[in-house]
């Protein structure tokens, strides 16, 4: 069961004179001392156990603190900052567990990536018992209630990870549809999950699966769909994946004219240039100014000088990063365009391009 945090008028009076008596520590400070997962300011969690599930890939069981609500959706992603070198560093994973409050616990399976500083010191650096920071689950790639009943689900390399969550929320509630999961991954060692899915496809004769072992037998295009799953225009599709293969989906979805059928989840933006030409950042409401070069997101400038930024993918797709531009300009790192005065940002996906003022 997840304990709440409630508040009353009689917790509010103690909560109060305690801030009076411990200046300049906080209520909250002391509250963290009695228990790290204890906070009225932010969501944070402990990592309960790390499981290795590939070479380069891992779970993560973080039970969560005050706050945190389990009624997210199947699908969604969550937010975990952690600590290194003295700085904070964030990013946005998938839940793979089941929205299930009984448990008090989450998932994410993370993979290393050779390009990821966060993503290898979670799958190989992160020892259980460290507390995380968590910003609350997001996303709109999602099973409507009750599910379609013909199910596509195409994935690839860790594009497996949503789905699985998607998968295991079935099984648990016994309404497994007509589905079939094509997944790709360079070998069999790689294939996330492989266990398992191997024993729910034993499980539900409803339930179909095409591993595409790119290694041996190359990387499935889009006009190869139709091998594992001939039925696939028929069917409502969730896919997950790296950019060409997303991309190659779109086109032909929209081909066939049933591009709202198409549900997909990007893990990452491209984005283009090196950025805006950098300038420093003032942040208005907190009086803190920081020089950031042009590859710089505000997110990442601000966060350096302990800015409480407002965030959810960091992947520019959310929206809740965006703050309004007080002065100056800065550049959209996608599109190359440039915002004035006046216009609302994301803060994610934006550099300074000169001297700038959000208001913050």
């Amino acid at each position: 069961m997840v304990r709440q945090l409630v508040r009353t008028p009689i917790g509010d009076a103690v909560r109060s004179a305690a801030s009076r008596m411990t200046t300049p520590l906080l209520p909250d400070d002391y509250l963290h001392l009695l228990n790290p997962l204890w906070s009225a300011r932010e969501l944070r969690g402990r990592v309960v156990k790390v499981v290795r599930e590939t070479e380069n890939a891992a779970t993560l069981v973080i039970k969560p603190g005050w706050g945190f609500s389990f009624d997210y959706r199947a699908g969604q992603y969550v937010g975990i900052g952690t600590q290194l070198d003295g700085r904070w560093h964030w990013r946005s994973y998938s839940l793979t567990s089941a929205p299930e409050a009984e448990q008090g616990h989450i998932a994410i399976t993370v993979k290393a990536m050779p390009e990821g500083f966060l993503s290898g010191h979670l799958v190989n650096g992160l020892a259980p018992g460290t507390v995380v920071r968590l910003a609350a689950p997001r996303g709109d790639f999602t099973l409507p209630e009750p599910p379609p009943a013909a199910i596509l689900f195409l994935t690839a390399g860790s594009g497996i990870t949503p789905v699985m969550a998607m998968l295991r929320t079935l099984d648990r509630r016994g309404t497994m549809p007509d589905v079939t999961l094509v997944h790709s991954a360079p070998t069999a060692s790689d294939v996330l999950f492989a266990e398992e899915l191997a024993a729910l496809v034993r499980k539900h004769p409803t339930l179909r699966m095409h591993t595409q072992l790119t290694e041996t037998d190359g990387i499935l295009s889009m006009d190869e769909l139709g091998g594992p799953c001939a039925d696939w225009a028929e069917r409502e599709t969730w896919a997950c994946g790296p950019p060409a293969m997303l991309d190659g989906a779109e086109r032909l979805w929209k081909a066939r004219g049933i591009p709202g059928a198409l549900h997909l989840e990007r893990f990452s933006v491209e984005l283009a240039g090196a950025g805006g030409e950098g300038g420093e950042v003032t942040f208005a409401r907190t009086e803190r100014t920081v020089t950031a070069d042009g590859a710089t997101t505000l997110l990442d400038a601000g966060e350096s000088v302990g800015v409480q930024m407002p965030f959810g993918c960091r992947m520019g797709i959310c929206q809740s990063c965006v703050v309004p531009l007080l002065a100056g300009n800065v550049r959209d790192l996608r599109s190359g365009v440039q915002h004035a005065v006046g216009d609302r940002i994301q803060t994610c996906i934006s550099a300074a391009a000169g001297d700038c003022t959000l208001d913050l």
